[in-house]
């Protein structure tokens, strides 16, 4: 890289966070539908499985669930009554107001009487009726009926039918509830009409007893007295002729039709309610996964590096843990096909640099564990297998892992003689004697210098070195020295670093790495001058690598060729 390189590269960075500081803010509220889609996708696994789950335990919660059987009866109220008068031979109930045989049912003179009704009644077995007249006790307590129901369909002059429907465990048992229900308020009319004639009853004896008390005096005139008698005999017709109305009074309502039995329950229904369960459950996991997309502010895809204004060097697929764990890194990124996606990222980084040896590539991360050590192994892994000579050096001296990455790919290390005579085997060592020192062989074209045991007072030891002297002694004999650094954001080793390079590389880990963490390591490296190169997308699902082209299909064709 030419001495203007990174003054270029500083320049793309000045500019490129200027621009994320003019439009990050309407950046992150935007989100398309292909964005949303990924994000439901994602989830759609969990979503499914718990659908899945919710919909068969619904099912056998609900078959396992006692029978109800349902049953109703039906009441018509029709025709304005008039005012009862004496002269009627057929007193009628005035119309009920709406509402009020809702209020009746669900109050102690109507829902009392069923309860006696149920509790004389032998027809229903003994168990049944138990627990039907404490249900009906429970519900006049709390005044919310709910084995009892009354609906209507009235006209707007308060004519319609009321239906009164019942619910038991069995299908007599609902019958003979309803049409309890149903004579009950027959019952409850019919005293209602009723009471309006006993009333006039007792005023009328009331009256005859007053002037039966006058005539008995004696000393009344013979024409007041011819009055009273007159009088009262008209109140005694009167009294006859309520007595007869009584017998026929009769109340707003009439039943239409008595309670059938019915053939099969109303509940449980458990194909109905597993669709249900799970038709709500798929809904809300849609709405819930939907609602994640919009408010994540995670790094996702290439078009969100893209809001920084520097290019995108690689997308790195993710590696499944297992593989890691029992073949590590470097041999675990070969076997699971990472060649073309770091043969991707090798182009594009040598891209950026001028042809000449010894250039130093600094590769880092806003938090820990985001894989830039991972990365930076497979990477030098993969400039080697091009025939490139790499000088990998771990200078995270707090927490480098270079010799752990490296030990699972090869247990026996050759140590070979980098500068001087002898010396130094770590980092931490080699700063303090950077004339004499020794780099393990991991493989042909690889070179590593470790860091060495944990050091907490890092940042002292890289500012008393002059790390770009360091470091261009020690690549004269390679083509790229590949620098592992701590994130940005953790500590300031990073930026002390950056200044000894000739480029960096920023690592991103999708669905982790958030947009505001990027921003913020972006602005120290803008204060600091670091030459920063790109982006590197780590740990990349399986649906991104497919939309941005990366295709195990796409293999050496084997066989018969056409001719």
């Amino acid at each position: 890289m030419s001495a203007s390189a990174p003054s270029r590269a500083g320049e793309r960075l000045d500019l490129a966070s200027s621009e994320v500081d003019r439009s990050s803010d309407n950046r992150e509220t935007e989100i398309d539908l292909g964005t949303l889609w990924q994000g439901i996708r994602r989830r759609l696994p969990w979503i499914l499985l718990a659908t899945v789950l919710l919909s068969v335990a619904t099912y056998f919660w609900s078959k396992s669930q006692p029978d109800v059987y349902e049953s109703s009866s039906s009441l018509v109220t029709s025709g304005s009554a008039a005012v009862p008068g004496l002269s009627d031979s057929i007193v009628r109930a005035s119309p009920l107001p709406e509402g009020t045989l809702q209020e009746a049912l669900q109050g102690p003179l109507v829902l009392g009487s069923i309860i006696k009704s149920v509790e004389a009644d032998s027809n229903f077995p003994a168990d049944v009726r138990r627990e039907l007249v404490d249900d009906l006790r429970k519900e006049l307590g709390e005044r919310n009926l709910s084995t009892i129901e009354l609906t209507s369909r009235l006209d707007p002059g308060g004519n319609g039918i009321y239906t009164v429907t019942a619910q038991a465990p069995t299908a007599p048992t609902a019958t003979r509830l309803a049409n309890i229900a149903a004579q009950a308020l027959l019952n409850w009319d019919r005293s209602r009409a009723l009471s309006g004639v006993q009333r006039a009853q007792r005023s009328l004896r009331a009256q005859i007893d007053e002037i039966d008390r006058q005539l008995r005096a004696g000393d009344l005139e013979t024409l007041e007295r011819d009055t009273l008698v007159t009088t009262r005999s008209t109140l005694q017709r009167n009294l006859a002729q309520a007595s007869i109305q009584a017998e026929g009074i009769t109340g707003s309502l009439e039943l239409v039709s008595p309670a059938v039995e019915p053939l099969r329950p109303v509940a449980p229904r458990p194909l109905r309610n597993a669709v249900l369960a799970g038709l709500l459950t798929l809904l809300l996991g849609v709405g819930i996964a939907a609602l994640r997309t919009v408010t994540d502010r995670t790094i996702r895809s290439e078009d969100d590096l893209l809001s920084f204004g520097l290019p995108t060097l690689g997308l790195i697929p993710r590696l499944r843990q297992r593989d890691i764990v029992l073949s590590g890194i470097v041999r675990a990124a070969r076997e699971a096909g990472l060649y073309e996606a770091i043969g991707f990222l090798r182009v594009n980084l040598l891209s950026q640099l001028e042809r000449r040896p010894g250039q130093r590539i600094m590769i880092t991360s806003t938090a820990p564990s985001e894989g830039k050590s991972s990365l930076t192994a497979t990477l030098a892994d993969g400039l080697a297998s091009s025939g490139q000579r790499v000088l990998l050096i771990d200078a995270d001296l707090r927490r480098g892992t270079q010799q752990e990455v490296w030990d699972k790919y090869e247990r026996q290390h050759v140590w070979r003689q980098l500068v001087g005579d002898g010396g130094a085997r770590t980092l931490q060592a080699a700063l303090q004697t950077p004339q004499n020192v020794q780099v393990m062989e991991t493989e042909p074209g690889v070179h590593v210098l470790p860091a060495g045991p944990g050091l907490h007072d890092s940042l002292a030891l890289l500012n008393r070195t002059d790390l770009a002297a360091a470091f261009a002694l020690w690549g004269k004999q390679y083509d790229l020295v590949l620098v592992d650094s701590p994130p940005l954001l953790a500590i300031a080793d990073g930026l002390v670093l950056g200044r000894a390079v000739d480029g960096v590389i920023v690592m991103a880990e999708e669905g982790r790495t958030t947009m505001q963490a990027m921003r913020q390591a972006l602005r120290r490296a803008q204060g600091s001058h670091l030459p920063v190169l790109g982006f590197v997308l780590n740990k990349v699902s399986a649906s991104n690598r497919e939309a941005y082209g990366y295709s195990a299909g796409y293999a050496p064709r084997t066989g018969a060729t056409r001719s």
